[in-house]
């Protein structure tokens, strides 16, 4: 099919992938209102048009932590990147080099650390959620330190999982689980060669790292749900930021006493996120939920934004609301699935050539121009 825009890549990744991937990645929490407000939210801010004003200089570029990123955007975490693409988290984690952005690994990764970095030369994020197991945690951040890592994404706003309903009726979870996926996979011969023959082996590899044996993608919902810790409080992360001494970015706020919260414990960023509509249900989309908490923090810490991100006019749309840079999660794994890391690559272009046509018409030269006054209409 024809890729003209990066919503094309959503239906590329339907055709290739079994049902049970797609719509794990596709699919929220509950009745998935908040996943339809993420982007019905965005899309409806209107830009402000302002023209004849030398446009012929623009700079898409940013600094986050003192680095310099092409674009105000970095690959989010995604859980089980590997199984979209063969060895998916390395061929995304190019992509994001290649177009000067950060990738950042899951914990509950395919692919582990130390296949990862290895790969690239600009050091990757490491994502780490609040996990029963403490030992695992201290594990897994030494194994990010020694491997180069020098920022933090701390996930919170899974202290348990949700309830995604979409994953019981496809196969990721539920009665006969296991077979189902298996005849979706006859009926995906593509992917059933490029990843689930070529791409093994199939488990997660940073867990399985700790463990010392296979932690199988049977395991997977059962895994997570017996260790995600519902006691987790901010005295529980102090250990944390002693033992990390490099950047650390608090992920899942969204509402400004939190975003306080986060500044108080000494946190240098956070992520404005309802973890893509796959947690609460009902809760305020990110669109919604910026501004006031821009207006708390502002220039304080780095605030950071995800969740209904499709298309490079969002981009603009997310930093005039007062965000710093913006992740992408579901839009690069639909690209990831569809055509690996050639896919991933030329969604950012896509991304970039938007944004830049974007911010000429908005009449902003660089990321620092853009704020509420570049919008004709506020959520």
């Amino acid at each position: 099919m024809i890729i003209s825009s990066p919503t094309d890549y959503r239906r590329a990744a339907q055709k290739r992938l079994p049902p049970f991937l797609f719509h794990y990645i596709d699919g929220g929490a509950y009745r998935e209102q908040t996943l339809k407000r993420n982007e019905a939210d965005l899309a409806d801010i209107a830009l402000k048009q302002c023209v004849l004003r030398n446009m012929s200089s623009l700079d898409l570029s940013t600094r986050v932590f003192g680095e310099k990123l092409a674009l105000p955007i970095a690959l989010a975490p995604v859980g089980l990147t590997g199984m979209y693409a063969r060895r998916g988290e390395v061929q995304a984690a190019k992509a994001a080099e290649n177009k000067g952005i950060p990738f950042t690994m899951s914990t509950v990764s395919v692919c582990p650390i130390e296949e990862v970095a290895p790969e690239i030369k600009r050091p990757m994020w490491f994502q780490l959620y609040v996990l029963r197991d403490r030992g695992f945690m201290k594990n897994v951040l030494e194994r990010a330190k020694a491997s180069g890592v020098k920022t933090l994404v701390f996930t919170v706003d899974m202290p348990v999982p949700g309830a995604r309903y979409r994953d019981k009726h496809s196969g990721m979870s539920g009665p006969f689980a296991a077979s189902r996926r298996v005849l979706q996979a006859m009926t995906h011969p593509r992917w059933a060669f490029d990843v689930g023959v070529f791409g093994k082996p199939h488990d997660l590899g940073n867990i399985s790292a700790y463990r010392g044996e296979p932690t199988k993608l049977e395991d997977y919902i059962g895994w997570l749900g017996a260790n995600f810790d519902p006691s987790i409080s901010w005295k529980d992360l102090e250990w944390i930021r002693e033992f990390w001494d490099g950047p650390m970015i608090i992920k899942g706020i969204l509402n400004e006493q939190d975003a306080r919260d986060a500044l108080s414990f000494g946190a240098e960023g956070i992520v404005v996120s309802n973890h893509g509509g796959r947690q609460l249900d009902g809760v305020l989309s990110t669109a919604r939920a910026l501004p006031a908490i821009a207006n708390a923090v502002k220039d304080k810490l780095s605030i950071f934004v995800d969740s209904g991100i499709r298309n490079g006019l969002d981009v603009v749309r997310m930093i005039a609301l007062g965000a710093d840079c913006t992740l992408l999660g579901r839009s690069f794994i639909y690209a990831l699935a569809a055509d690996g890391q050639r896919g991933v690559e030329n969604l950012l272009d896509l991304y970039k050539q938007e944004m830049h046509v974007a911010m000429t018409l908005c009449g902003a030269k660089s990321i620092r121009d853009l704020s509420l006054g570049s919008l004709d209409s506020q959520p």
